[in-house]
């Protein structure tokens, strides 16, 4: 399964009854907390096995699903 795929799976999870765009801001749309932020960190640490330092806990990094695959391939690469 590809990065955008499992992220994309994983905001489905808290996000229902809701066609997400790649490219859509869940924070501007109020589609999630902050709260969840943190929890998407977790698992974004979690299951692609890299560390998001505090200067990459920026919202530009987490508003949308684009945003959040860009994060973890280059912190894969």
């Amino acid at each position: 399964m590809q990065n955008k795929e499992k992220i994309r799976g994983f905001l489905t999870n808290f996000i229902t009854n809701y066609d997400l765009a790649d490219d859509e801001n869940i924070f501007e749309k109020g589609l999630v907390s902050s709260l969840f932020a943190m929890q998407l960190v977790m698992f974004l640490e979690k299951e692609f096995s890299i560390s998001i330092s505090n200067e990459e806990l920026d919202i530009d990094n987490f508003k949308d699903v684009n945003s959040i695959v860009n994060l973890v391939d280059s912190k894969q690469s």
